[in-house]
C-alpha cells in the first residue's frame, strides 16, 4: 500500500468518524418521542355537570392520602401497618372530604377503574404492609392523583 493510499484510508476512517459523532448529536438533539403513558388512565371517565369538579376532589384526596401514607412511615410507630388501615384512611378522608356525597356514585366509571387499578398496583390483601407495600400505595395514590388532574384539564 502506498502512502497515498494510506492517507485516503486514514481520511475515509477520519470522515466516517466524524459523521458518526455528528450524527450522534443530531439525535441527541431531537426532541424525545412520547410514550404511551403506562397506568392509569381518567380522561374521558368523568361524566356530567360536576365531572371537573369531582376530577379536582379525587386528585386533591388521593394526592394528601399518598402524602399521610408516605409520612405514616416515617414514623418510628407507623399508625398505618395493614392494607385494612390503608383502605380505612382512604375511605375516612373520602367520606370527611366529601361529607356523605359519594363521586363513586357520579362517576362509577371513574370508581371501577381506580378499583381495578388498585387491585393491580396494591393487591387485595388487607393484611400486613411492608417498606415495598407502603411504597405502592404511595405510588397508586399519587398516580390516582395525576390521572384525575390530567381528566379535570
Amino acid at each position: 500500500m502506498t502512502v497515498l493510499q494510506r492517507q485516503i484510508a486514514a481520511g475515509c476512517l477520519i470522515g466516517l468518524a466524524l459523521a458518526m459523532w455528528l450524527l450522534q448529536g443530531v439525535e441527541e438533539m431531537q426532541p424525545p418521542v412520547p410514550q404511551p403513558s403506562a397506568g392509569l388512565v381518567l380522561k374521558g371517565l368523568f361524566i356530567g355537570p360536576s365531572a371537573a369538579d369531582d376530577a379536582a376532589i379525587v386528585s386533591a384526596l388521593t394526592s394528601e392520602i399518598g402524602d399521610c401514607i408516605q409520612h405514616d412511615g416515617t414514623l418510628a410507630d407507623p399508625r398505618l401497618k395493614t392494607g385494612v388501615a390503608f383502605d380505612d384512611l382512604r375511605t375516612a378522608a373520602r367520606e370527611a372530604r366529601c361529607k356523605g356525597e359519594s363521586i363513586g356514585a357520579r362517576q362509577p366509571k371513574v370508581r371501577d377503574a381506580i378499583h381495578a387499578y388498585l387491585d393491580e398496583v396494591v393487591g387485595t390483601s388487607g393484611g400486613p404492609v411492608t417498606a415495598q407495600d407502603r411504597a405502592k400505595w404511595v405510588t397508586a395514590m399519587k398516580d390516582i392523583s395525576r390521572a384525575a388532574a390530567d381528566a379535570a384539564k
